[in-house]
């Protein structure tokens, strides 16, 4: 590789770093290469991005960045997670760590808080932004169904009671 398209890498990298909310660091050592795919796929979906990075050049592209204290857990054999969501890269890599065992968390970083292997872990049982999204409509939405509800029952009332009540003259 030369040193304009490692610059380029560089650039590419701290772009990435910027974008991002969480960055989660692997060990990727034996995967296959349907692995790998079948986990970008996974990340994919998630809104997530999964790649394989070159250690000096990923230090160099996190200087400046509010990921610049992760550069020590570059060692070794490593990929990145990346996402704007706080929980899809971390929820994504745990998941697919736990049936593939190739796949080693080493640690990561949100916003600004490095997390180790339990926080990444924590992280990832925690609900996505969606998951949230849906629970905070459902909360909202539910008293407004049950004020309907609490409304609707007085009028269902009298209407059976006039109901009943001319029943009981047309029987009369």
């Amino acid at each position: 590789m030369d040193r304009v398209a490692k610059e380029e890498l560089v650039s590419e990298l701290h772009d990435v770093f910027e974008e991002n909310s969480t960055v989660v660091i692997t060990h990727y050592s034996g995967m296959t290469v349907d692995d790998m795919t079948d986990l970008r796929g996974k990340m994919r979906d998630a809104g997530a991005s999964f790649k394989v990075t070159k250690n000096r050049l990923t230090r160099l592209a996190l200087a400046g960045t509010k990921f610049e204290g992760l550069t020590d857990m570059f060692v070794g054999p490593t990929a990145i997670a990346c996402s704007e969501d706080p929980v899809a890269a971390a929820k994504v890599v745990a998941e697919y760590a736990k049936t593939n065992k190739k796949l080693i968390l080493v640690g990561g970083c949100m916003d600004d808080k490095i997390l180790d292997v339990e926080g990444v872990k924590v992280l990832a049982s925690m609900p996505s932004l969606d998951e949230l999204r849906g629970k905070l409509v459902g909360l909202l939405s539910a008293p407004a169904t049950k004020i309907a509800g609490v409304l609707q029952a007085p009028a269902g009332q009298v209407a059976r009671v006039i109901s009943a009540r001319s029943k009981q003259s047309e029987a009369a």
